[in-house]
């Protein structure tokens, strides 16, 4: 977007970019391998490993865009690589997230969308476009939790150097979240208390409805809640219902706006993904701040026939209910076609803000197996599925099933001795056939 400084260049501020060809960003230091003809365009992160993308250090700077790709973007490739941002020699990251989630691809689903901070052309890639800024150094990790190698890492990390930091900016942060399923009448945590001074900045969500116990029927109704400064039982902010709160109504379809936006409404499998961004809307907090979401569905006589036939309990919500839970009794009870019922679902969120400080104390993030639960119908097994290796990979794991243990020092070894091997068993044949 046009901002009246494309054609000022700022007083000592320096151009840089992270990416494999030059992962410090160092001056004239870029694209060296290969006689410079595209020798270290990607990297492979194995499992357990952690790579720094991009670091800096004594200065100041703005990262101002990201992005990646890998190879075979599986559902969980997105969960089991994950991203870690620190800010000026912070020992906490302020970002610890899913790479996935962290550019609003919930519950491992890559699809295609544009959205003023997030996006991806054609469901093939990640996008971001949100400013951080840091007062004496940066460092952007990515590690791979999971039990197979993470192949082909593309990315450039964008950012300028010597940026005059107001004394009032601050530090972005991410958390992400999980839970599996929803506990009835306790609202989802969108982000936990976070203490300090700051600006909620928006979230992306990955959804997916127990149709075992609610049929097809949808779950959306639920109140997002902003606690503000100190606010207890109440909030400060309140909306009216989830697809409200994304800009749409009465339910809501696929599409993709500046600041809000369905990437996945799946009708048949009951799975949502959404964003929403606070660009124009901000919500700022002096002291405190923490967001939640409402897990609240509606029924219709179907739904009813439904719950009667297969015994389910329900429990009220809306205008009618009731401070203990008790299930509705829809044989004896005169209940109408239409009303709301609290409901427990699968709900997954990676949400964005900025804060006064380059640390929070918010929960760490779960394992890489809890978050792979969070992909619909996985089998925790394709978690160790080497399908997704590289074919020259899949050959050494047939005869070196620990591969992935080896050190680099321990395959460099391996190598020079399966090379003589190699060299003396040619030399025999050859000299047999004389």
């Amino acid at each position: 977007m046009y901002d009246g400084k494309w054609y000022i260049v700022p007083e000592g501020v320096k151009t840089r970019w992270a990416s494999p060809e030059n992962p410090r960003g160092k001056k004239g230091s870029g694209g060296k391998s290969s006689l410079g003809r595209k020798g270290m365009a990607y990297f492979f992160i194995r499992p357990k490993e952690r790579i720094t993308l991009a670091e800096v250090k004594n200065s100041s700077g703005v990262i101002r865009r990201i992005w990646m790709t890998l190879h075979g973007l599986c559902p969980r490739l997105l969960k089991q690589v994950r991203l870690e941002f620190y800010w000026d020699g912070a020992e906490r990251p302020a970002v610890n997230v899913p790479l996935g989630d962290f550019f609003c691809m919930g519950l491992g689903r890559m699809t295609a969308f544009e959205s003023a901070c997030f996006s991806s052309p054609e469901g093939k890639s990640f996008n971001c476009f949100i400013p951080m800024p840091f007062r004496k150094g940066m460092r952007v990790d990515i590690i791979n939790d999971g039990y197979t190698t993470a192949n082909m890492l593309y990315y450039d990390i964008d950012y300028t150097l010597g940026d005059k930091i107001p004394e009032d900016a601050l530090y972005f942060h991410a958390w992400y979240n999980q839970e599996l399923p929803t506990t009835l009448r306790k609202d989802y945590t969108i982000l936990d208390k976070v203490h300090g001074r700051g600006r909620f900045l928006g979230a992306s969500f990955g959804v997916w409805m127990d149709r075992e116990k609610y049929a097809s029927s949808w779950g959306g109704e639920g109140e997002v809640k902003f606690y503000i400064d100190d606010d207890e039982e109440h909030p400060t902010l309140c909306g009216t219902g989830t697809e409200d709160y994304v800009g749409t109504g009465w339910c809501q379809g696929v599409y993709s706006h500046l600041y809000q936006g369905f990437t996945v409404a799946d009708d048949e499998k009951m799975q949502l993904c959404f964003y929403r961004f606070h660009i124009p809307d901000p919500i700022y907090f002096e002291r405190n701040i923490k967001v939640t979401i409402q897990q609240i569905g509606s029924w219709n006589r179907d739904l009813i026939e439904y719950f009667i036939k297969n015994n389910i309990p329900v429990y009220r919500a809306g205008r009618m209910a009731e401070p203990s839970m008790k299930p509705v009794d829809f044989i004896n009870e005169k209940v109408p076609d239409f009303d709301l019922f609290e409901r427990s679902d699968y709900w997954t969120s990676c949400c964005y803000y900025y804060l006064d400080k380059p640390e929070n104390d918010l929960p760490a993030i779960t394992d890489v197996v809890e978050r792979a639960r969070s992909i619909p119908d996985f089998n925790l097994e394709e978690l160790k599925d080497v399908n997704n290796e590289l074919p020259e990979v899949r050959k050494i794991l047939k005869h070196i099933p620990n591969l992935y243990e080896l050190s680099l020092d321990e395959l460099k070894e391996l190598a020079e001795a399966l090379n003589l091997m190699v060299h003396v068993l040619l030399s025999q044949e050859n000299a047999l056939k004389e």
